[in-house]
């Protein structure tokens, strides 16, 4: 048996390392621009839904100020017991408008219902969707604006650099990266086909009128997975969108315990699987077979298996070093790939077992019950 499962595994790396769209890969990047490069920043407005953001808020709005003159900049202070709202009306940016926002109604999540707001002072062609832990590089949006114009996007987003600091985040923050790539293959999520959708809800900067012609936030006010639901959406209406990665686009939040991680990835995990007990089930045999079995042969006293997982580490290590050098990570860290997966997975069933529950998503000190 174990045999068989070594087969299988080494066949299933040497196939996703063949994939013409080559989902371990990191060709899908953006940079910031030269200073100048690009004029229309005029034509945004920033949307920045903030929740008990005290720590990060006033260096997020300073990095997006420097970016260049924008239209406006609407920041949603959604109930924050911290002071977030005070601290950036205190900034005394020209174009920012700080407002209070309300209570949810049933049915919509907070972020979504605190954007609904922002959108409604948002009157430009453009609009940026920035979380209130994203920092900009100079000269970032002016690319991404230039990318949306030039190929006539309608939607664009990065993946910004997450912290990777403490053993832990390098053990574990890579992979995520590693395995989203996986899940949604960036070639094909850029691609026309609206088979394959999706983007990341940190950066976005999209068409406004799209956005509108979707029926604005409403269309997706309940999903816990709310990038790629609107990238998903985008693209059914016949619109295109692109999605990459960059290190100009980074968070400030860091996850510096296995528990802060955790709590991030059992969020959304089943609903990634599409709250299915199949999907799961299938989805732990795939990581057994892919992460498991190759590192359980390394000790078996046949030679047959012991090769055949060998060579399916091999592909594996090969699968992941783009990641970790794109983060200037120590290739080492590769060896730690099996480890990752099977904490994945397991913050996987986390996430599954407080849905079956009755328990849909929980952030920030909310509860979304099923």
């Amino acid at each position: 048996m174990l045999l068989y499962s070594a087969m299988g595994a080494l066949l299933i790396w040497t196939a996703i390392l063949l994939l013409p769209w080559r989902p371990w890969g990191v060709a899908e990047q953006i940079s910031a621009a030269a200073p100048g490069a690009h004029s229309g920043l005029e034509e945004i407005t920033a949307l920045i839904p903030a929740r008990d953001e005290a720590h990060c808020i006033a260096d997020t709005l300073q990095r997006l100020a420097a970016q260049g003159r924008l239209a406006r900049i609407v920041l949603i202070d959604d109930e924050s017991s911290d002071g977030t709202g005070e601290l950036a009306r205190g900034l005394g940016l020209a174009n920012l408008e700080v407002i209070n926002g309300q209570r949810p109604p049933p049915g919509w999540s907070g972020k979504l219902w605190a954007l609904e707001q922002g959108l409604q002072r948002a009157h430009t062609p453009y609009v940026l969707l920035l979380d209130a832990d994203i920092a900009l590089t100079p000269g970032i949006l002016d690319a991404l604006l230039g990318k949306l114009q030039r190929e006539s996007r309608d939607l664009v987003s990065v993946m910004a650099s997450l912290s990777m600091a403490t053993v832990w985040e390098r053990l574990l923050i890579p992979p995520f990266i590693y395995f989203f790539k996986m899940l949604y293959p960036f070639a094909l999520a850029n691609a026309d086909s609206p088979r394959v959708a999706a983007a990341a809800g940190g950066c976005i900067l999209m068409r406004r009128d799209t956005l509108l012609a979707l029926g604005g936030f409403a269309a997706l006010r309940d999903a816990v997975i709310d990038d790629c639901t609107l990238a998903r959406r985008v693209k059914s209406a016949g619109g295109r969108t692109w999605l990459g990665l960059s290190r100009d686009v980074f968070a400030a939040r860091p996850y510096p315990s296995l528990a802060s991680i955790w709590n991030m990835v059992a969020r959304t995990a089943f609903a990634e699987l599409r709250y299915s007990t199949l999907l799961l089930l299938l989805c732990t045999a795939l990581l057994v077979v892919l992460f498991v079995v190759p590192v359980i042969g390394l000790t078996s006293p046949d030679y047959a298996t012991r090769g055949l997982c060998v060579a399916a580490m091999a592909a594996m290590v090969r699968s992941y070093l783009p990641v970790l050098r794109y983060y200037e990570q120590p290739k080492l860290w590769a060896l730690t790939l099996p480890l990752a997966a099977a904490l994945y997975l397991a913050m996987t069933w986390t996430s599954a077992l407080r849905y079956f529950r009755g328990e849909r998503s929980r952030w920030k000190n909310r509860t979304y019950q099923r």
